[in-house]
């Protein structure tokens, strides 16, 4: 799959950047696909694309776009449903995904973690979020977490340590 991104400037004028999805996205739409097709009938109505939607980008279409999608990609099953299979949900994400901002997301990220806007996560904050998101999460854990983040070890870990960490593939 791939979409149009903006533009590249050529000689005389421009042409649009095609980006492909990674095998990583792929493999994301696919396993959201499955999740969100509950009752394994091979494809996603209304209510189960409204669920992979919450799943992929953190927020509920309304009932409008979720009807939109299902139109524009979908079509007719034996039963009259509208249904999209795992192919047409994989087309209608797509552009969705690749304009999915990493930077952004990291951004929003690391402003919830530093809840009083002083420009650098402490110990407490990290411990205040994951007391909220992952209660159970020992408090030698989250101190390991920590120390693993403050590179320079002076008790903070500043946006640009927490950027690094987010970006850091730990597979190559």
């Amino acid at each position: 799959m791939s979409t149009t991104l903006g533009f590249k400037i050529k000689d005389c004028g421009y042409s649009y950047i095609v980006r492909n999805l990674s095998q990583r996205e792929q493999k994301l739409l696919k396993t959201v696909f499955l999740e969100a097709d509950e009752d394994l009938k091979g494809y996603l109505n209304t209510e189960d694309l409204k669920v992979a939607m919450v799943s992929l980008f953190g927020y509920k279409p309304s009932k409008s776009e979720a009807n939109q999608i299902l139109q524009h990609y979908g079509h007719t099953r034996d039963d009259e449903a509208i249904g999209l299979n795992l192919a047409e949900f994989t087309d209608a994400m797509t552009p969705k995904v690749i304009n999915i901002d990493e930077d952004e997301e990291i951004r929003q990220t690391f402003m919830a973690f530093d809840s009083h806007c002083k420009g650098f996560v402490t110990g407490e904050d990290l411990k205040k979020v994951f007391a909220k998101i992952a209660p159970h999460m020992s408090s030698h854990c989250l101190e390991m977490i920590f120390r693993e983040l403050d590179r320079d070890g002076d008790g903070r870990v500043s946006y640009k340590d927490f950027d690094f960490m987010m970006k850091f593939d730990c597979l190559t």
